[in-house]
This record gives C-alpha cells, structure tokens and sequence, in this order.
C-alpha cells in the first residue's frame, strides 16, 4: 500500500493489463488488511483460514501463470505457497484440538 515494494504494482499492471493498477494494489493491500483482522478476531476461523487458502492459491496461480519473472522467486513462488497453504491447513485443521464440533 505504501508502494515499499514497487514489484507487487508492476504484477497487478501485468495480470491485469490496466492503467488502473495503482488503485489496484492499495485495494488489494486494504483487503490484506481487513484479512488481517478477521483474523486476529478470531471470528469464524476456519471460514478464515478456508478463505486465506482460496485466496493464496489464486493469487499465486495467476502470478505464476501470468507474471511469473516479476516473483520474488521465479516460479519457485508456488511452492512457497503451497507450503504456506498446508501450514494454514494443519494449523486449524490438523493441529487444533480446541475446536468442538457440534451435533
């Protein structure tokens, strides 16, 4: 949002080829933000979590389909993904013994 890392504008103008991408990005970055909170929130945590997961591999599928020489790591980004993606899923549903199903 505060344009530190001019990388993530130059792929959102790539992805979607728009002089809109400024715009773009500060509401991708408001959106993480809101993310964030939920999440701290603790509200509904595994809509959450299942959230963070659709929205990680979208994200990183159109980045490596799309945009993948402007990635941190090339291609290799995907895997750092996925492996974020089944950290997020053991955490809350593998890990986590606090959480009681109900009838």
């Amino acid at each position: 949002m505060l344009n530190f890392v001019p990388r993530h504008g130059a792929i959102v103008a790539k992805i979607l080829d728009t002089g809109y991408a400024p715009l773009l990005t500060k509401m991708i970055g408001f959106a993480e933000i809101g993310m964030a909170i939920w999440i701290l929130s603790g509200i509904l945590r595994r809509l959450n979590v299942i959230t963070q997961i659709l929205v990680v591999a979208a994200m990183n599928t159109l980045e490596f389909l799309l945009a993948p020489d402007l990635l941190l790591w090339g291609k290799w980004n995907a895997l750092f993904a996925l492996l974020f993606i089944v950290m997020l899923y053991c955490n809350e549903f593998y890990w986590n013994k606090t959480y009681t199903h109900s009838a």
